[in-house]
């Protein structure tokens, strides 16, 4: 058996709660779990997953995205175990089965997709019970927070006034706040049994502070909602209702 770490980019606490999704779903007789990462880009998230032993699709239209992909699983011994569908996020349910994913990855995908609802749907759709989709999101108030704290007071009460959470130039459609983002999941018949903060103030230190301190900081942070609020991604994992 191989190890459950996934050792991929994000917060330590976001890490954890995917490896204990791993653990969770062989427990449930899941001897290669099966995961899905929608918008899996350059395979970030999926390498680390299929070194872990489970087996991967990844849905992503950039041909340059996927080529990294395919030689970083190459790298790694892992190709095998990775399906790569060169398509975008709405084409989900012509590729993934209904009901057959033990773990369903939406990571910087909503900000970027024109119909989140839809997407949303589509991932409850995937998802098997008892398993999860984790939503990994730009969270509206830290842009609020950075724009502010570097002098750009204009800027920042635009971002927090507008519906989006969006400027004129942003290279995202929307951000979303705690609330926001737990009514999306809702209105896709998901329940939402996590919701924390990633990157609470990894991108506000300076570089004097020790990595293992900044790590520590930022598995206790991420649980507090005062924190998490202000935190540079909103991490959500959710369940069928």
């Amino acid at each position: 058996m191989k190890t459950e770490t996934v050792a991929a980019r994000g917060s330590g606490a976001v890490r954890r709660v995917l490896e204990a999704e791993l653990k969770a779903a062989r427990a449930r007789g899941a001897e290669r779990p099966r995961v899905v990462d929608v918008g899996g880009g350059s395979g970030g998230w999926a390498v680390p997953f299929a070194a872990a032993g489970c087996r991967v699709t990844v849905v992503e239209p950039s041909p340059n995205a996927l080529a990294t992909l395919q030689r970083r699983a190459e790298e790694e011994g892992v190709s095998e175990l990775i399906t790569v569908v060169a398509d975008d996020s709405d084409a989900l349910g012509r590729y993934v089965e209904t009901g057959s994913a033990d773990l369903v990855l939406a990571h910087g995908l909503l900000e970027i997709v024109d119909d989140p609802a839809a997407v949303l749907t589509a991932l409850a759709t995937a998802v098997a019970p008892g398993g999860a989709v984790s939503v990994l999101v730009a969270n509206r108030h830290a842009a609020v927070l950075h724009r502010a704290l570097s002098g750009r007071v204009s800027e920042a009460q635009q971002l927090l006034e507008s519906a989006e959470g969006v400027i004129s130039g942003d290279t995202v459609l929307r951000r979303f706040d705690s609330e926001g983002l737990r009514a999306q999941l809702v209105a896709a018949g998901l329940d939402v049994t996590l919701l924390q903060g990633d990157r609470v103030i990894s991108d506000l230190v300076g570089g004097d502070v020790r990595d293992d301190e900044l790590a520590e900081f930022e598995r206790v942070a991420a649980g507090s909602p005062a924190l998490r609020d202000i935190a540079g991604r909103l991490h959500a994992v959710a369940r069928l209702a």
